[in-house]
């Protein structure tokens, strides 16, 4: 008992069982940051949003948009995981980094959590339980 509770062997189950809840999990969260700006981009007019690159308000929020709300769909059904994963992971760096560069820690926090799964996901894919496993 005890030193299957110190076991350092990954149990290839286990590994993918796990992956499918952080990808769904992470995928809903993400959510809930991308339906608002699909949100805004449908209501046209004047777009209002930061564009720390250079690309326009309404490009940054359709990138936005694409990352945070089509990349989690993605993530959620594991498809072309590693893809939707690294534009997430950048999505994440550019917010941190720089368009929150000045705030205070406690408001990059949840914006560095989410780089380090999504860290994970581009080095482990999706596992076992996802459409990737069909893409030859």
């Amino acid at each position: 008992m005890i030193a299957q509770l110190f076991s350092t062997t990954l149990y290839n189950t286990r590994t993918n069982i796990s992956l499918l809840i952080l990808r769904i999990g992470i995928g809903l969260l993400m959510l809930t940051h991308g339906w608002p700006k699909l949100l805004r981009l449908m209501e046209g007019g004047e777009i209002s949003f930061p564009d720390p690159l250079g690309m326009g308000a309404t490009l940054s929020l359709v990138m936005a948009v694409i990352a945070e709300f089509v990349g989690s769909i993605f993530v959620m059904l594991g498809l072309a995981t590693r893809l939707a994963a690294f534009s997430l992971l950048f999505t994440m760096i550019v917010a941190v980094f720089i368009v929150h560069a000045d705030d205070p820690f406690a408001r990059k926090e949840l914006g560095l959590m989410y780089l380090l799964v999504y860290i994970i996901l581009l080095i482990m894919g999706a596992g076992k339980y996802a459409l990737d496993k069909y893409i030859k």
